[in-house]
């Protein structure tokens, strides 16, 4: 019935706006592939709304796949090809040799050849996708002649299984890049991804929270979907087909799945975790006989090796090759030297089962259906918070845990040479940390630890391995249980404004430290009056940001210039970045660095009395992947801060070359909020615009309402979109 439902109301589009008709060129016509194509497309509808997003119905799940990413290559075709670049190890033919380290890196664990063998043993309804997957990009390509990729001419199925898993990062990133670039032989003064001392790193993960019927105003279930990413990172669409595939939400550019969503009855939102299911492992090396051997127990295997050949372009525009031989044994590849033995590395490589695993559960039902689809265990680096249409919530941990002996500290390198250490199967998705409608009727996850999910009805720390969580918990886990305990009465609304609440639990915590450190300063020292005003801002603030705070200003500059001061001293300690700042730093530290703090805005503002708006700064100039910014550039005001500081809404900021403001380039990437009643009801906005093209109307267009937490109506079923649509069009 909803099949015919769906039909219906699609004919009713075609009838309120003319679909564009199917044009391939006739040169083209007798091609195989370029039939397959005309039928895939005739059988596909994209209907974009008044945001650009689009809505792509097909026939087939296939059908749709070929329309969705079709879509995904009208919006933003250089993140699509960029993002298979990165994960074929390919990037280097496009940016020279700068990239080889990092094409390297991707090569160690994938090869074209082991895909496509991993491509023909996969499930045929695996198969038929990623071909309708191929071809959607490649008529792309022969439609839009004067879209010059930058490498890749034409997708190939197999090539769809190396990005298989839709986070950010990925177990690879692991591998650090100047370690392993010393180690293939690259000059030791090879540096990548510097970053400036005083301007720390954006945490990296998402927010997710579920709420139960029972602390729900209307009784359904409720879910936050609140993922932090670089900026413009997915893609916002709809993808449904007469198959029962009907889902909404963010996919990675270049995959043909939901990666942060919702359909009719089922919601997911995934979570950066500090699940430890990546091991490095200290390899005793013995080179006799002109060959290369490492220990184990009381044997010595031959390390094996293998010819790795990067192409790069050239200065000329040409291509040239580089070649290595690359070591592994069983745990896995060798990545660097460290205290004088080799270091390998042990990570899931599932590719086949991974992007089973996260197409299947765009299309689960229920909890039961979700948790089936689950079984696949190809998830290492997510956690998952769930909600449905019967009400249940629930918190999942990584499938992909690796079973290992808790004496261990999985935290640094292991002694490989001890088979104790070795990785001994997986464990069963019951014993995870995992949570399912707990009494309290919430669950979050904000990248802390599980042990914090449910409050008092959390899992259990002790009954767990260590390496079950490295995270620890964060202000922001503290932050989420504030807004979500106590209340019952969530609505989309109200659950809109928890998402967006402005308290920042780390400076309740260390302001206190620096107003003590003042009052005990002698009245004498030239600091006293110097910070007296300074201090009397933040000991009135209430912790909470505002575009017209000069407090936040203060905090959040002084925060960060402490972070960059003892960061790598923390770490050595083993002890939070926060507890260091609080309990380590002196108070001549703390005061040292808020005077340098306001030298520093007198210098660039000429005051320090600057309104936090009027620092913090979205600016979106170009459709660049690595964006440009300048002061001379229009841009607008950000309320939020770093999550960092436990703001839930997080903005990473940072001064660039050339500028004073901050701008940013990461944090609140697309958040939606859902209701589960007898039709789903969400609100949704994404960064900036649906639109990587400078000269599109969607380009910008959510700006505004993105900076205000604003949230969009979204037009999940085909009658919300009347009055609604842009164009309606068979790919073409």
């Amino acid at each position: 019935m909803k099949t015919l439902l769906r039909v219906r109301t699609l004919a009713l589009w075609a009838a309120s706006i003319q679909i564009q008709v199917l044009c391939i060129s006739p040169a083209l016509a007798s091609s195989a592939d370029v039939k397959r194509m005309q039928i895939e497309a005739q059988d596909t509808t994209i209907v974009r709304d008044d945001w650009g997003i689009a809505h792509v119905h097909g026939k087939s799940d296939a059908d749709a796949v070929f329309g969705m990413i079709y879509a995904e290559a009208e919006d933003d075709f250089n993140r699509v090809e960029t993002n298979y670049l990165n994960t074929m190890g390919r990037l280097a033919e496009a940016e020279g040799e700068k990239a080889i380290y990092q094409d390297l890196r991707v090569r160690l664990f994938v090869s074209p050849g082991a895909l496509k063998r991993r491509y023909a043993a996969s499930p045929a309804w695996l198969q038929v996708l990623m071909t309708a997957w191929a071809d959607g990009l490649n008529l792309y390509l022969r439609s839009h002649r004067q879209v010059k990729p930058r490498v890749i001419g034409k997708f190939e199925p197999w090539m769809a299984l190396s990005f298989s898993e839709g986070s950010i990062g990925g177990d690879i990133e692991r591998v650090p890049l100047d370690a392993l670039a010393t180690f293939y032989g690259a000059r030791p003064r090879a540096r990548f991804a510097a970053a400036q001392r005083d301007q720390p790193q954006e945490p990296k993960g998402s927010n997710g929270f579920a709420i139960a019927p029972a602390n729900a105003k209307n009784h359904h279930a409720l879910l936050l979907i609140n993922p932090h990413t670089s900026f413009f990172f997915r893609s916002e669409l709809q993808a449904t087909s007469d198959e029962g595939l009907n889902a909404y939400g963010a996919a990675t550019w270049g995959q043909f799945f939901i990666y942060q969503g919702f359909n009719e009855r089922v919601g997911w939102v995934h979570t950066s975790s500090g699940l430890d299911a990546v091991d490095f492992f200290s390899e005793t090396i013995v080179k006799k006989h002109g060959r290369i051997f490492y220990r184990y127990a009381s044997e010595l295997r031959p390390v094996s090796t293998s010819t790795i050949r990067i192409a790069y372009r050239d200065r000329r525009g040409g291509y040239a090759w580089k070649s290595f031989t690359a070591y592994r044994t069983h745990h896995g590849p060798i990545i660097q030297e460290r205290d004088g033995k080799w270091v390998s590395i042990a990570l899931m490589q599932k590719p086949v089962e991974a992007l089973s695993q996260s197409f299947l559960l765009t299309k689960a039902q229920s909890y039961a259906a979700f948790m089936k689809v689950m079984e696949l265990r190809a998830n290492s680096s997510n956690n998952t918070i769930f909600a449905d249409a019967d009400g249940d919530i629930a918190y999942l941990h990584p499938q992909f845990i690796p079973r290992r002996d808790d004496r261990f500290d999985y935290t640094e390198p292991v002694d490989g040479a001890d088979p104790a250490t070795d990785w001994h199967g997986l464990h069963a998705l019951d014993e995870a940390p995992h949570l399912l409608n707990p009494p309290n009727g919430w669950i979050m996850n904000t990248n802390n630890w599980p042990y914090s999910a449910a409050g008092a009805n959390s899992p259990k720390r002790e009954n767990y391995p260590r390496y079950m969580d490295t995270a620890g918990e964060t202000p922001r886990g503290v932050h989420a249980a504030m807004v979500l305990q106590d209340t019952q009465d969530f609505t989309l609304a109200s659950l809109n404004d928890a998402a967006f609440d402005s308290y920042l639990p780390a400076f309740a915590r260390l302001i206190p430290t620096l107003l003590k450190a003042y009052d005990g300063l002698a009245a004498t020292r030239p600091l006293k009056g110097k910070l007296a005003e300074q201090i009397e801002i933040l000991r009135s603030w209430d912790y909470r940001w505002s575009a017209e705070s000069v407090a936040t200003s203060l905090a959040c500059l002084w925060g960060d210039a402490l972070w960059g001061e003892v960061e790598k001293d923390a770490k050595g300690a083993k002890v939070s970045v926060y507890d260091y700042i609080a309990e380590r730093t002196t108070g001549e530290q703390k005061l040292a660095a808020l005077a340098a703090v306001s030298g520093r805005l007198e210098h660039d503002f000429g005051s320090w009395r600057i309104a936090w708006g009027e620092i913090n700064r979205f600016q979106r100039l170009t459709g660049d992947i690595v964006q440009t910014f300048t002061d001379a550039g229009a841009s607008i005001a950000i309320r939020f801060t770093s999550a960092r500081w436990g703001s839930l809404a997080s903005f990473g900021a940072r001064r660039y070359e050339g500028t004073n403001k901050y701008y940013g380039s990461s944090g609140n990437s697309f958040v939606a909020i859902v209701e589960f009643g007898e039709k789903v009801a969400a609100r949704a906005v994404s960064t900036g615009g649906e639109s990587g093209d400078p000269h599109s109307a969607h380009f910008d267009d959510q700006t505004a309402r993105y900076a205000d937490g604003a949230l969009r109506e979204v037009y999940f079923y085909p009658s919300q979109l009347i009055g609604h649509i842009e164009r309606a069009y068979h790919p073409h």
